[in-house]
């Protein structure tokens, strides 16, 4: 659904958002509720939200790099659907129909400033959930966890998302050992083969990395696994 309000604009979930007309992109519209219930700090803080039927995770879009100590927030008004907000919420929603393990896009906004917008995006957090750098740093993973990863790129490549930051940051098991994706900001569609390749090869690239970094429980033959299972899905729907 899409609520427009003069110079705002907002994408939402109506199973979960009743009142997008609500301060739902404030932290303290929820702290005021007493359902904060958590936080995540990186570029800016995420605030973790208890929801009625799931938690919820609201970010502040904030720009990176040089660039962004410059101007911190905003970004060019190019039309309401390039807004960033309005990209990652329906790239979301497109992947959740879709079938892949993704978090559940419950709202997005952007407002206008002239020439100019500034977007903040509400997603749902997987809760009970490890990224790989935190679980290969206890203990290492098999090979039917690993071909599961693979599974679920290869899903998410079938329907044309190309991750432009798949690490093993990124990637989250839950405790059934059910495998996410994550963080599709600045994500697109594509066609082709050249993204998919060019996917593959940043997480392995991060696998290398971290298993340097931080000392993770892996090995370069493990990441056939997950090729295996990337294959085998491509198999089966081709």
């Amino acid at each position: 659904m899409i609520h427009k309000d003069g110079k705002r604009t907002t994408w939402y979930n109506n199973r979960i958002i009743n009142d997008p007309t609500q301060d739902i992109f404030n932290a303290d519209y929820w702290a005021n509720q007493k359902k904060i219930v958590g936080r995540a700090s990186g570029r800016g803080t995420t605030w973790f939200v208890q929801l009625e039927q799931i938690q919820g995770a609201l970010r502040h879009y904030f720009r990176g790099g040089f660039f962004g100590k410059i101007v911190k927030d905003s970004y060019f008004f190019l039309g309401w659907d390039k807004t960033r907000s309005a990209r990652e919420f329906k790239l979301l929603l497109m992947l959740k129909t879709a079938g892949v393990n993704v978090p559940e896009p419950i709202a997005a906004r952007a407002v206008r400033y002239y020439f100019t917008y500034k977007a903040d995006i509400i997603s749902e957090r997987i809760v009970n959930a490890q990224d790989l750098v935190d679980l290969l740093q206890g203990s290492a993973l098999d090979s039917e966890l690993y071909a599961e990863i693979g599974r679920e790129i290869a899903k998410m490549h079938s329907v044309g998302v190309n991750h432009t930051d798949l690490n093993i940051h990124n990637i989250l098991i839950d405790k059934s050992r059910k495998v996410w994706i994550i963080d599709f900001d600045k994500c697109s569609l594509a066609r082709g083969e050249v993204y998919k390749k060019s996917n593959l090869a940043r997480l392995q690239r991060s696998f290398e990395k971290e298993a340097l970094r931080a000392n993770i429980h892996w090995e370069s033959k493990d990441f056939n696994y997950v090729l295996d299972g990337y294959k085998k899905y491509i198999e089966e729907v081709t």
